[in-house]
């Protein structure tokens, strides 16, 4: 799976929070908001064109100026990561029990549920 630089990051983290389309000019303005240095319109559709050949956004071509959207949720994103970190482990058990003994009693309830289909 592609690794999210800062930038990245930032543009993601809108297009997960905000689920909606949205134009270059749109995160350009949603950036500067959140506190980013202001970037160029250009800049900005760069990322957004990396995120899309990455498989993190899709473009909407049928309005002038292109939207465009996350292609997956955050929770589709965090779990791929997960998968990965699990594939790339010589031993999966080993892993699985450290990340299992970290977890709080919420969360092991959680994991109970999930793994028991309830």
């Amino acid at each position: 799976m592609a690794t999210l630089g800062d930038l990245e990051r930032s543009v993601m983290e809108i297009l997960w929070t905000d689920g909606e389309k949205l134009s270059a000019y749109d995160l350009q303005t949603r950036l500067a908001d959140a506190g980013s240095t202001k970037l160029a319109p250009t800049t900005v559709l760069t990322v957004l064109t990396r995120l899309e050949n990455k498989g993190f956004v899709a473009r909407d071509r049928s309005s002038r100026p292109h939207v465009f959207f996350a292609a997956a949720s955050r929770e589709d994103h965090m779990a791929e990561l997960m998968h990965e970190v699990l594939g790339a482990a010589s031993d999966r058990e080993a892993v699985l029990a450290r990340f299992v003994g970290q977890v709080s009693p919420d969360e092991a309830e959680t994991l109970r549920r999930l793994l028991s289909g309830r």
